[in-house]
């Protein structure tokens, strides 16, 4: 028994230096993998770990390119803000509270906002809360003159974006803000930073990647307590290029002062030769500023995004009926269709029934018999509903997209266009964007009112500024332009040859050249001198949503040749195109006759 109980022993004594032996390997393999796995297989991904621990990036912002008008004359750049700051770990409660007193009498600011701002910031966990935003150059020297007894309380500086005239152009020049975390995840690949800034809207938006240039920065090594120990080097940021506009300042000063005392409205100059924009302004409008403020009070920015006046809508774009202006199109409708030939004369009638309504002439006597000319000079209603009516809707329509109607205009900033409504039969049929197919027919009613531009008709006012191009340069649709940036890819489409009679497109212009003779559109030459021939179109428009009418006015100049072409617009504005839309025309024909 005992020497069983001996061999036991020995034979487990045998046994441990194998299983220490065992247990040593297993572990020296465990060891050995992941060294593999670290140095071999993982190198790349732990070296670059070591590198972002050990190298520091200290960004530099890059300064936006500018935008500029036809002339060189800035109408967006960048300025520099300058920020007070605190850093509220270097400054403890009963230091704050002295601080606050000093800072309110130093810069005459309430200590209540002060607070507010102090304890937002701390909420947010921020090392750096800013106080006071834009300060001003005397600001700036007060704080010089007290800082030794600010400690923690600083001067920040970064670029914003500036707009030196507020509100001029504001819809075609846009507006930049920052970036959200959302977009981050998807543009820091592009190169942007956690809130950068991005064009939101207008020329900001379609050139952003012309505009918004690189970012740069010099490359530091640290150690390992963070402390600084050499430069590995210095990439200065790449500025933005600059976007030279189709604008004119003057006649976009013009444009808006003009709108000054309406309501609402629009106003497009535009080279009808090759759609160049000369000015687009719209009203309600917006200073572009607003957006590069850090702190945004709750007033402003309900102003800007929940007015029911909707300062952002560029009405430029957007659509209305236009009444008379329309005239032109059912014109060429009778014209192209044969039925109503250029020697054509109808008699005008104090109203013409159509369905169960009477349609009056807006004399509610008529004109006698006339022909299209004489019917274009006088705006008579009853004469058009006659060839309307004659034609039917769909020659209409046909004739309206060759004008460009029913499409977007091919402008830079299509995000704010509207494509409006034309009706047609195949329209009616499927239900008119709000009924069933097949229950809302076409009647007679309705051609009535497509024939003077009402109710089925809605167009923008670059829509209306394309069809009278066409008439003024001889029967060419031009796409209209903002920049000239994309001038080689924009090339084949600014202007296209309509199938539209030569012959026809004439006779409507001398029609219209009578309106500015001895017509609806006789006052646009009241008190301007020299001015070249000019020829145009009234209009007044019922509001098919139910308020005022609205006015409009169409000219273009000289009658031969035409140079410029102005499309005014008064929303909402009771009184008639020639009391209200052409006094607007007319101021801007005298400044660009005066610099011309």
């Amino acid at each position: 028994m005992k020497n069983s109980n001996l061999n036991n022993n020995f034979q487990r004594l045998n046994k441990q230096p194998l299983v220490f032996y065992l247990i040593t390997s297993f572990t020296f393999l465990l060891i050995l993998i992941r060294l593999i796995f670290l140095q071999l297989l993982n190198h790349e991904a732990y070296k670059k770990m070591s590198d972002e621990n050990r190298i520091r990036l200290i960004a530099t912002q890059p300064i936006r390119g500018r935008i500029i008008d036809k002339n060189g004359l800035v109408l967006a750049d960048s300025r520099v803000n300058y920020s007070l700051i605190i850093k509220p770990q270097y400054v403890n409660e009963t230091l704050w509270k002295n601080y606050k007193k000093v800072i309110s009498k130093l810069f005459n600011i309430s200590s209540d906002y002060l607070e507010k701002k102090y304890s937002d910031g701390l909420k947010n966990y921020k090392f750096s809360i800013t106080l006071i935003d834009d300060l001003k150059v005397d600001q700036i020297i007060k704080f010089k003159e007290n800082e030794n007894t600010l400690i923690g309380i600083e001067i920040s500086s970064k670029l914003i974006r500036n707009y030196p005239y507020k509100n001029l152009a504001s819809h075609v020049i846009g507006y930049t803000q920052p970036i959200t975390d959302i977009e981050y995840e998807v543009l820091s690949k592009r190169g942007y930073k956690l809130n950068d800034l991005i064009g939101r809207t207008g020329i900001e938006y379609v050139y952003e990647d012309h505009i918004r240039g690189e970012w740069g920065g010099e490359m530091i090594e640290v150690n390992a307590s963070g402390t600084f120990t050499k430069s590995l080097g210095v990439k200065p940021s790449k500025q933005g290029k600059d976007v030279e506009l189709t604008i004119d300042l003057n006649l976009q000063l013009i444009a808006e002062e003009v709108l000054k005392d309406k309501q609402g409205g629009a106003i497009i100059v535009m080279d009808p030769r090759d759609g160049a924009i000369r000015a687009m302004a719209s009203k309600p409008n917006f200073d572009l500023n607003f957006f590069s403020k850090d702190f945004k009070p709750q007033k402003e920015y309900d102003e800007l995004f929940n007015s029911p006046t909707k300062p952002l809508l560029n009405r430029a774009l957007n659509a209305y009926d236009p009444g008379s202006i329309w005239k032109i199109v059912t014109a060429i409708a009778g014209l192209e269709s044969g039925k109503f030939p250029s020697e054509t004369l109808l008699e005008t009638k104090p109203c013409i029934t159509y369905g169960s309504q009477c349609f009056r002439e807006h004399n509610d006597l008529g004109f006698g018999t006339i022909g299209y000319e004489d019917a274009l000079k006088v705006s008579s209603n009853t004469f058009f509903y006659q060839i309307g009516y004659g034609v039917g809707v769909d020659e209409i329509f046909n004739i309206s997209k060759k004008l460009g109607f029913t499409a977007l205009s091919g402008i830079e900033i299509s995000e704010q266009e509207n494509e409006g409504l034309v009706a047609s039969s195949q329209w009616a049929e499927k239900g008119r964007g709000w009924g069933e197919p097949g229950r809302t027919p076409w009647v007679e009613e309705d051609i009535a009112s497509m024939s003077i531009g009402q109710f089925v008709v809605q167009v923008t006012p670059i829509q209306i500024a394309r069809a009278y191009a066409a008439i003024a340069n001889g029967g060419y649709l031009v796409t209209p332009y903002l920049s000239n940036m994309d001038k080689e890819s924009l090339s084949n489409k600014r202007k296209i040859k309509i199938d539209i009679d030569p012959n026809n497109l004439q006779l409507v212009k001398n029609g219209l050249r009578k309106v500015v003779e001895s017509g609806t559109g006789v006052s646009i030459n009241y008190g301007v001198s020299n001015l070249p021939p000019v020829s145009g179109k009234t209009g007044t428009a019922e509001d098919g949503e139910g308020g005022p009418d609205h006015a409009w006015f169409v000219c273009f100049t000289p009658s031969e040749k035409s140079e410029l072409l102005i499309v005014a617009f008064a929303q909402n504005t009771p009184g008639g195109g020639a009391v209200h839309a052409l006094p607007m025309a007319r101021e801007i024909l005298k400044v660009w006759n005066k610099n011309k």
